[in-house]
Parts: structure tokens; C-alpha cells; sequence
């Protein structure tokens, strides 16, 4: 099915691109970027890590080479049809997923607002600020893109007819793994749950009531929603019995995947969807003047019926946000602070109804976590916030192999911060205070804390037009993934190839 999908949908590029190639090769962008870390203790400095696709590493001692080259969709805004493509290679060292990887592939398809998007590619989060958060709880910054074929309104389009005041965005799409040999190699010598050859599913809606030439209040919310499905399972433990089931052909298919149904392969008496769902009701506010606006914002996550429709009484566990851009000025632009909570988790309590007891109780979450795929994570990165930390620290807390997550009963304060002293300089920090309680399955008997601190200063040369060096700072304090401190400098060149616009 994956060959026929690829072939109908290379057609339409070609197709596609007829009208097109001859701008192809104009108002090309390309990037150079080398990049190197030196630290000392238990971990790198946690946001030298997460939150950089999938690239960071929980290495001391880390380097990263990378060429990039891209087209963007807006060089034809004056065109019906647009195109728009990019490549992007990567060359780690001590890198979480070998020492060369293709970060980013894609081609993008334009008619008017609709966009047919094939490959992977770098996505921030929805509705945040992809500089200062810490990022979406379903779909984050944090692990390495997947291969997808997705169709989106990836701007908000306003309804005709409205004067701009309803305008909604959205997008469907279907991808696969690409984690398989990772997973195989992390679980090495364990009996551990791991799988290969699984499916992605995403979607999502999201409207947006105000325009900011009528009035300064805007209001955006809606919908996301996730979901793994199919593969190979191994070392997969049924709820009845002992013996490990090896290679064994998991639940699911394309509509399951988009209307939650079927089973998974050990579910027995209790029938769950099959597949590994997630998801994430949306909410912001912002107020836009002229030289400065503030916005709120909030996202709760839910991975069954009983939080996605407040089952149980108002939602506890979300993740609260305010992100306010100052007037200009040499000393700080924007301020995010953010607050996420994620111990509730419906509750202590799962029952099945049985004969003895006929009551359901779809408590006790366990955020992130699947009995068959093991967590909802691509290449030991979590694919949602990186506070519910990721298996690339199990093995630093004695689960060599494990994809389990350890910590998802959160409660984090964290806070951004950026400025633009001059044409030149730019700095940002991040801090972030976590505490943790475990998990459902895996309590602390005392909670354990954590302090993430960065430092980062960036400098842009008038003297050389697209040169741009980086230097940060790393620390951490606390029990979680232990104590460490870190430096990190990077150099980057961006410039153009047959550059027409100006």
C-alpha cells in the first residue's frame, strides 16, 4: 500500500511541477552549520538536548556538522500554484542516532491556501512560541521528523464572507517509523518490548474568531490528535500467560488510525483501540496592538475518552502558558512563562468491568506510555513535551533497553526569555524548575527536583552578511538526571543561490 501511495502521489508532483521547474532554481537558500559541546557530570545540560529534533544528545562531549538547502513555498505568492522543497543533512558526533542521518527531505505543493507537503520535516509546536516553550504535549520539537504524506491549510484561511473574523487551519496526515534498527540496538540483551515497521497518523483543526484590524482580541483553539499504529512487535508480554510472543503483526489500518477502533493483539477479555492514540485540546488568547501584544494560552492532553471529555469532573493536568512581545527596545523583546502539570492523570484507579465488579474506571493514564509500542517517542526522543523525559535517560536510571517512561507526574514553572540588543546581538535563557512523582506504575517515595538553566548569545557580523556565531551555556541541578554543566559554540553561514527577489 506504502508503493502505490508513493507512486499516485509522485505523479502529482510531476504533474505538478510542469508549470513550475522553470522557478525552481530560483531564490534558493542554503545553510552551512558546524557546532561542538564539552561539558562535564552525569548529562549533558538538558536544553542542550531536547528540543532540537531529534539532533541533541545526553553525550558530555558532543559535535554536529550540518549543510542544509531549501526553496520556500512563498517565493511564488504571486502564483496560484507555488513549490516550494528542501534537503538537510546531518553529521553527528556522539549522537543519539549514528553519525549521519537525513534530518530533513521534503517537497511542498501549493494551490491558493492548500498544501500537499511529502516527507519529513522540522514542524514547531501549535500556537506556541517555538523559541521560548518547551514545547506542544502531543507534537513537540523534540524528536527527529517523520516521512509523512500530509495535506494541511498550514495558515489560518479566513472564511469569505466574515470580514476575517472566523478563519480556521488544520491538516491530515500518515507517515511511518523510522526508529526500527534504533529500537532493536537500545534494547540489545533484554527481553524488553520494542517494535519495527510501525505507521503515523496525525490530525488536527483549529479556528480562529478576530481580526486584529477590527479588533486587538484574538481567540484560536481546536483539536490535535496522534496515533501509532501497525508493525512488527517483539518481546510483547500478553495479560494471561508467560510465554513472550516474538514478531508478532500489530492492530491497526488507515481509518482505525483516524477514527479510533479495532485491537491490539493482546488485549483478551479488555479491548482496547488498537494503535498508540494521543492527543490535545488547544486554547489562546492574545491581545495584538500596534507595538506590543500578550497572549495566554493552554494545551491539555489526553490519551483516552475519559480526559478528552472531561469524564471526571474539570481537566487538572494541562500545561498553562503566557507569552508577552515588548515594545522595542535593547534590553528584552519577549517573555514566556509556562506552567505544566501532569500528576492527576484522572486519577490512582483503573478497572476493567468484570463480574464481580461492573464498573469501568478509565483512571490512572500514564501519560506517554503503550503497553505494546512502549512510549510514544521516535528515536529515543519523546515526540511531545521533553519535561516527560525520554528513554535516552534510562539507561542513566538503570532501565538499559527499557522505552518505558520513568517520570509523567509533572509539575514544572518555566520561563523564557529573549532580546535584540542590536542588528547584531541576540540572547535568550531559559529556566526551568521540575518536580517529579513518577509515574503511576513507578511511584517515588520522595519526590525528586530538577533546575535546567540556558544561557545563549548570538552574534551576526555586519561585516559578513549571513555568518552568524553562537555560543550557551548549560547547567543542571537536582535528582532527576543528575548534575552537569556545559558550553556549547556553533557557527552557521546561510546565503542564496540565484537570488531574485530581494
Amino acid at each position: 500500500m506504502r508503493r502505490y501511495i508513493i507512486y499516485i502521489l509522485l505523479s502529482v508532483v510531476f504533474a505538478c511541477a510542469k508549470a513550475q521547474i522553470s522557478r525552481l532554481g530560483e531564490n534558493v537558500q542554503y545553510s552551512f552549520t558546524a557546532q561542538g559541546t564539552a561539558g562535564g557530570g552525569d548529562n549533558a545540560p538538558f536544553w542542550f538536548t531536547n528540543n532540537r529534533y531529534g539532533l541533541g544528545t545526553t553525550e558530555n562531549f558532543s559535535g554536529l556538522a550540518r549543510v542544509a538547502l531549501w526553496r520556500t513555498v512563498e517565493t511564488d505568492s504571486i502564483w496560484f500554484w507555488r513549490m516550494g522543497y528542501g534537503v538537510d543533512l546531518a553529521s553527528p558526533i556522539n549522537g543519539e542516532n549514528g553519525y549521519f542521518c537525513i534530518q530533513q527531505a521534503y517537497a511542498d505543493i501549493e494551490w491558493k491556501m492548500l498544501r500537499l507537503s511529502l516527507g519529513q520535516k522540522e514542524r514547531p509546536s501549535e500556537l506556541k512560541n517555538p523559541y521560548l516553550s518547551t514545547g506542544g504535549l502531543t507534537l513537540g520539537m523534540n524528536a527527529r521528523p517523520l516521512p509523512q504524506v500530509r495535506f494541511e491549510l498550514p495558515d489560518f484561511w479566513a472564511i469569505p464572507g466574515t470580514r476575517g473574523i472566523f478563519s480556521f487551519k488544520g491538516h491530515i496526515a500518515y507517515g511511518w517509523y523510522t526508529d526500527g534498527a534504533w529500537q532493536r540496538k537500545f534494547n540489545a540483551g533484554t527481553s524488553n518490548i520494542y517494535t519495527s515497521g510501525s505507521m503515523f497518523h496525525s490530525k488536527a483543526l483549529l479556528i480562529r474568531l478576530g481580526n486584529r484590524e477590527l479588533f486587538p482580541l484574538e481567540v484560536a483553539g481546536g483539536l490535535e490528535m496522534a496515533c501509532q499504529f501497525g508493525g512488527t512487535g517483539w518481546n510483547i508480554l500478553p495479560y494471561v500467560g508467560t510465554t513472550l510472543l516474538q514478531d508478532v503483526a500489530l492492530g491497526g489500518n488507515i481509518l482505525t488510525a483516524f477514527v479510533p477502533g479495532g485491537g491490539d493483539v493482546n488485549d483478551e477479555n479488555f479491548t482496547n483501540a488498537a494503535g498508540n492514540h494521543i492527543g490535545s485540546w488547544h486554547l489562546r488568547m492574545d491581545w495584538k496592538e500596534e507595538k506590543w501584544n500578550i497572549g495566554i494560552y493552554m494545551e491539555h492532553l489526553f490519551e483516552d475518552h475519559s480526559q478528552m471529555f472531561m469524564q471526571y469532573g474539570f481537566w487538572k493536568d494541562m500545561l498553562l502558558g503566557v507569552e508577552a512581545n515588548l515594545p522595542k527596545n535593547p534590553f528584552l523583546s519577549t517573555i514566556v512563562y509556562e506552567y505544566n502539570h501532569t500528576m492527576d492523570q484522572s486519577g490512582t484507579i483503573y478497572h476493567d468491568a468484570t463480574a464481580e465488579i461492573p464498573v469501568q474506571v478509565s483512571a490512572r493514564d500514564d501519560y506517554y506510555n503503550n503497553h505494546i509500542y512502549g512510549a510514544w517517542q521516535m528515536g529515543g526522543f519523546v515526540m511531545g513535551n521533553p519535561l516527560i523525559l525520554s528513554p535516552v535517560y534510562n539507561p542513566y536510571f538503570n532501565k538499559r533497553g527499557s522505552l518505558t517512561i520513568q517520570h509523567n507526574r509533572l509539575a514544572v514553572h518555566h520561563i523564557g526569555l529573549a532580546g535584540n540588543p542590536s542588528d547584531e546581538w541576540a540572547w535568550r535563557t531559559l529556566y526551568t524548575h521540575q518536580v517529579s512523582y513518577g509515574s503511576y506504575n513507578m511511584p517515588l517515595l520522595n519526590p525528586q527536583s530538577s533546575n535546567y538553566l540556558l544561557l545563549e548569545a548570538t552574534y551576526s557580523p555586519r561585516w559578513c552578511r549571513g555568518l552568524s556565531f553562537s555560543s550557551s551555556y548549560g547547567h543542571n541541578i537536582g535528582d532527576l538526571i543528575g548534575n552537569s554543566y556545559g558550553a556549547m559554540l556553533s557557527v552557521r553561514f546561510d546565503g542564496w543561490l540565484n537570488r531574485t527577489q530581494w
